[in-house]
């Protein structure tokens, strides 16, 4: 899974990305600081993982992980090439989703490239940018496809129809993403490879001030707005996330209980990007390894499996499945098995969050 992180020049982009990866990129006073976008892949906590690990006594604990992208700061007229808009645009239709960070802070220390603070005049820059680089990509498309339709290609009827739909929507200032599909519809729209059908999450970023109080009025213009946008929504200061970064593992906790934090902005980031991806983890556990496995909600048993390994897959016999909790409640898989937990799954089972599984299979 990779997420882009985007946002106007100077609103905490790159902050809250060396923060959430703990990889350096390079933050300065200055737009277009980040030109080629900086990647970092980020382990997606969960403390299960632990738990099995002392259990089975592993030799190698591997969580899931999300790879993060730093895409450069955009500008008005992006999608006519100002500013760096050629290279985001292009780095953008790469993700899978993206994370839209804002400014809600006030700092006059800190320049603002539209010389002030408005949270709803930012996020419309950027999705206004969006949404002209999709409509003259759909425009030209659309032009070329009428015309084969018109010389009776029937297969293109569906994909025509539903373009002209978007077009409407882009022309009204609306993302494609608000265009409802069916699952007919589903394949024809990420052929298409759309920006504004990307799923969204907001990042309030608000200042050091504010902890405590994080629902300022900016903040709060943010959220209202993700929910029109049906987008996601989170706050957190991308500056204290930085300073929890940079410190040690052991004195993070500490700083967190000082602050009055219960949750890290990388929770919050991960949780949100999951759900927003429809996402979840099933398990693996035995003495070499403990592992996380990301897959779709309502992915069926041998598709999970085929994440591990092809062969996986295709010779899908069954799966013993135990959920995690009855795995803990019971001490060992062998008793969990002797109370009946193991349940024997076969290939229209859809895997459960946390289902620890075995997988059997032939070659």
């Amino acid at each position: 899974m990779k997420i882009g992180v985007v946002g106007l020049p100077n609103v905490g982009k790159s902050t809250l990305f060396n923060a959430i990866t703990e990889a350096g990129a390079e933050s300065a006073n200055y737009p277009f600081c980040t030109i080629e976008p900086n990647v970092g892949v980020v382990d997606v906590p969960d403390q299960r993982l632990k738990i099995l690990g002392e259990m089975y006594k592993t030799q190698k604990i591997t969580p899931a992980s999300i790879e993060f992208v730093d895409i450069a700061g955009l500008v008005a007229g992006a999608s006519h090439g100002e500013g760096l808009g050629n290279k985001f645009l292009s780095h953008i239709r790469e993700v899978d989703a993206i994370v839209h960070v804002v400014r809600c802070f006030k700092n006059e220390k800190i320049i603002h490239v539209n010389g002030s603070v408005s949270p709803l005049r930012d996020i419309e820059i950027i999705n206004l940018e969006l949404e002209l680089a999709d409509l003259e990509q759909l425009t030209k498309k659309l032009e070329k496809d009428e015309k084969l339709v018109k010389t009776g290609d029937k297969s293109l009827i569906a994909s025509v129809d539903l373009m002209k739909r978007i077009k409407t929507a882009l022309e009204n200032n609306l993302p494609a993403r608000s265009v409802q599909v069916d699952s007919e519809e589903e394949p024809i729209l990420k052929s298409l490879q759309l920006l504004t059908a990307k799923p969204v999450i907001y990042v309030a970023n608000f200042g050091e001030d504010d902890l405590g109080k994080e629902d300022n009025e900016l903040v709060k213009e943010v959220k209202e707005f993700a929910i029109k946008d049906n987008a996601k929504c989170i706050s957190l200061c991308a500056k204290i996330e930085e300073e929890l970064a940079s410190l040690p593992k052991d004195e993070r906790e500490l700083y967190k209980q000082e602050l009055g934090i219960t949750t890290s902005g990388l929770e919050k980031l991960v949780v949100a990007s999951y759900d927003l991806l429809g996402l979840m983890s099933y398990l693996t556990a035995g003495e070499k390894e403990v592992r996380a496995w990301t897959i779709k909600k309502g992915t069926k048993a041998p598709q999970a499996a085929g994440k591990i390994h092809s062969d996986f897959e295709k010779g899908f016999i069954k799966a013993e499945v135990v959920s995690y909790q009855d795995l803990i409640d019971a001490g060992s898989f062998l008793k969990a098995k002797e109370k009946g937990k193991v349940r024997i799954e076969g290939k229209d089972y859809v895997v459960c969050d946390g289902d620890v599984i075995l997988f059997r299979f032939n070659v």
